[in-house]
């Protein structure tokens, strides 16, 4: 059985980020965005209009977040971007204490993950988001596949009170998905095991799975992880799970291993090793170099079946 699919992606994530923000700063009037010196072009006029909601504090992330949360417990909505390892590592202690520990809302919005600035080396590289901040309670993890999808996320979450991550990134699926906040969807079944494959990793992964009759979900929520929906899924597939990952691999391992706490289970995950990455290059000479490929995940795939 395949899901229903529509809308080929028109426009990059981070093009559709710039549209869908400047709609809610022009539309909402408590939605507020902090800025690290990172994608300003797409809201000069914004700021003009706007300048108390549109701020942009220069290359200060820690700085950037506290200000957001200030804004949260004014009664805004706001929404923090910068570049991946900027906006998550960086600050974290800032996200941590400022957003979760006080139970405040708002959206962090990331580009560059994991290598889409594969030329500017490690500072520049993102493979931690996802794994650092799905450690810290309260925090939602979003991991669009296409433009589209990212706008129905930022819109569903940007003002649910509680504090969320949504990551872009330069690759993307060519067919975006009706996808809904907190929910796997079924793209097809089988009966070998079940593949998760989350974010812009779905397409590849349908690809490098085809003929091996493999149940595949797809993941654009990380955090809250839909255990139901794999634990189905499971109940009608032979005991094998793979997660397929465009951060560092292993990250939503927990998740599943505590769906299916109770069901005897083999659990494996490919994504990007936990390696330092000493070469420069393009995200995909990154993913060829790190089998994550259509042929590299093919081959993963196929040896954690024998």
């Amino acid at each position: 059985m395949t899901n229903q699919m529509f809308n080929t992606a028109p426009a990059t994530m981070r093009d559709r980020m710039g549209q869908v923000i400047n709609d809610l700063i022009e539309t909402d009037a408590k939605t507020a965005l902090v800025l690290a010196d990172i994608s300003t072009t797409y809201f000069r006029e914004a700021r003009a209009k706007y300048p108390a909601r549109v701020i942009n504090l220069g290359i200060m992330e820690q700085t950037a977040v506290s200000l957001a949360a200030g804004l949260a417990l004014e009664g805004f909505h706001p929404i923090v971007h910068s570049i991946a390892p900027f906006v998550t590592e960086r600050p974290f202690e800032q996200i941590k204490d400022d957003f979760c520990y006080q139970g405040l809302g708002g959206t962090i919005i990331s580009i560059g993950a994991s290598y889409d600035y594969g030329t500017d080396g490690m500072t520049h590289h993102g493979p931690a988001d996802v794994p650092t901040l799905k450690t810290l309670p309260r925090m939602q993890v979003c991991v669009p596949g296409t433009a589209d999808e990212f706008e129905t996320l930022l819109r569903q979450t940007y003002n649910n009170g509680q504090p969320t991550y949504i990551r872009t990134s330069v690759q993307q699926n060519e067919t975006s998905r009706p996808v809904d906040f907190g929910r796997l969807q079924v793209e097809q079944e089988g009966s070998r095991g079940v593949v998760v494959a989350v974010g812009p990793m779905l397409e590849r992964t349908l690809e490098a799975v085809a003929g091996l009759d493999l149940t595949v979900l797809y993941a654009t929520t990380v955090m809250p992880f839909d255990g139901d929906t794999l634990r189905a899924a499971v109940a009608n597939a032979a005991p094998n799970v793979i997660v397929v990952e465009p951060y560092y691999e292993g990250a939503l391992v927990p998740e599943i291993a505590h769906a299916l706490r109770d069901v005897p289970m083999r659990i494996d995950a490919i994504g990007v090793p936990r390696r330092v990455l000493a070469h420069y290059g393009s995200p995909e000479e990154h993913d060829a170099e790190l089998g994550l490929s259509v042929a590299g995940i093919r081959a993963r795939v196929v040896g954690l079946l024998r």
